[in-house]
């Protein structure tokens, strides 16, 4: 499994994993991502059940099990967090942030010490340390009730689905042409996001952030001047079309 660090200062850094050539076939590739402060790291989207050894393995590389104090879901879906049952196993004290609307789905995953902490609609801030991180508000893209992951001193924000694709474990890491980008993206952003309304509004909040790096769950990363090329797009482009 690949581990990228796509931003550090001092003991505030944040790691990429994912692109593993051994994922079994017929499941979609899937970035995970590590955000560090002091003694204290969450997890975003910690990934599916088969991915638990490979990325338990990559995360200890970079920090200890007891320091891994925060897991965050975006929202409910088995790509995202039904290795939470595994890491329920391995992590002796961790809470996990993940929309109110989703805990007793998220529940049968499997979780006994693991404490569900439920994020209420409007979103929320926590403090990792010396950080703020915000839990951004992404209802219904594509999930009834989804958040996104905002760090405002890295400005760096883990976009979930939204700027995702599906492209093989060699695709490049970073977008470099959106012209190119884009038609990989289309089909993939037309049937998972189901409301005009709730791309508006999450464009229309998204371009009052500074964001320097847009992280999704899938696919390649963004950079400027790639963010606003690709909010643009997303701005533009019909959404929950696919039976019309």
């Amino acid at each position: 499994m690949l581990a990228t660090t796509i931003y550090e200062d001092g003991d505030h850094r944040w790691i990429m994993f994912g692109r593993d050539p051994d994922k079994a076939d017929g499941i979609i590739d899937t970035n995970q991502y590590m955000i560090q402060s002091g003694n204290q790291t969450i997890l975003l989207d910690p990934g599916g059940i088969e991915l638990f050894a490979p990325m338990l393995s990559a995360v200890l590389k970079f920090v200890p099990a007891e320091q891994i104090t925060h897991l965050f879901a975006s929202h409910q879906d088995p790509d995202i967090i039904s290795s939470l049952g595994l890491w329920d196993q391995a992590l002796p004290n961790a809470k996990l942030y993940s929309p109110w609307l989703w805990e007793s789905f998220i529940r049968h995953f499997g979780m006994e010490r693991i404490e569900y902490c439920a994020i209420p609609d409007e979103g929320m801030t926590i403090t990792l340390n010396k950080i703020q991180l915000q839990f951004f508000p992404a209802h219904y893209l594509h999930s009834s009730g989804n958040f996104h992951v905002y760090d405002p001193k890295a400005r760096i924000l883990m976009s979930g689905d939204v700027g995702a694709a599906l492209e093989s474990v060699e695709a490049p890491l970073w977008v470099d042409n959106m012209a190119n980008h884009a038609p990989k993206m289309k089909k993939f952003h037309q049937r998972w996001m189901p409301s005009d309304d709730a791309k508006l509004d999450w464009v229309r909040r998204a371009r009052n952030l500074e964001i320097d790096i847009m992280a999704p769950q899938h696919g390649r990363l963004f950079k400027p001047p790639f963010v606003t090329e690709f909010l643009d797009w997303f701005e533009q482009l019909p959404v929950g079309i696919a039976v019309k």
